[in-house]
């Protein structure tokens, strides 16, 4: 049985905890609401501008990126808890396996039919483990395609009516490094994306 199998382990852990972490570093507080209530959301720039929304805030608080979060949250736990629970299992077989070898507690033939049965288990978790990861990077895949999608129909719409030139999303600085701050259109597209959301939602 190889002897880095507690190592394996411990990296399969930490590939799907920093996946888990990635996957939800920009949720950022759920709780933040898009404008004040009662606040002017009419835009401020002309017809033809060249505008811009944030598209980090918009992810944070879009109330259907927030929900869509949510879910997809649960679902990495369910699997990082299933994963987590395997690998105990396996790791405390090998040990009880190493222990009985130590204490001279079974034969030789016995031993090395214990030690391939590890190593196929092994195998299996090690199988196992990569899906699941497969799996989470899909979720989130989904999650922001169907958010991207959601804005852009959005957008489409909205623009249909404002007539801008050209609307950009701007995230960490890129594409727009600064500019200025009548452009930037996030609060109403916040305020419209998540009333139209409500909407949907209450139909549903």
């Amino acid at each position: 049985m190889k002897n880095n199998l507690p190592i394996i382990l411990s990296a399969i852990a930490l590939v799907i905890a920093i996946v888990f972490g990635v996957m939800f570093m920009t949720a950022g507080d759920t709780d933040v609401k898009a404008v004040a209530g009662g606040a002017d959301t009419t835009a401020v720039a002309a017809k033809g501008a060249i505008v811009y929304i944030d598209l980090d805030r918009i992810f944070q608080e879009y109330d259907m990126a927030n929900d869509l979060r949510s879910v997809v949250e649960t679902k990495v736990q369910n699997i990082q808890a299933e994963v987590n629970r395997r690998g105990k299992k396996l790791e405390s077989d090998y040990n009880d396996f190493q222990e009985k070898i130590n204490k001279g507690l079974m034969t030789r033939s016995v031993a090395e039919v214990q030690g391939q049965k590890i190593q196929q288990q092994e195998q299996e978790f090690n199988n196992y483990a990569a899906q699941k990861q497969n799996e989470i990077t899909e979720e989130q895949m989904v999650m922001t395609n169907q958010i991207v999608d959601a804005i852009k129909t959005f957008l489409d719409k909205y623009n249909a009516d404002r007539k801008y030139a050209m609307i950009l999303t701007n995230q960490g600085g890129v594409p727009v490094f600064t500019a200025d701050p009548s452009l930037d259109i996030t609060d109403e597209v916040l305020v419209l994306l998540n009333e139209e959301y409500v909407k949907n939602k209450s139909k549903e």
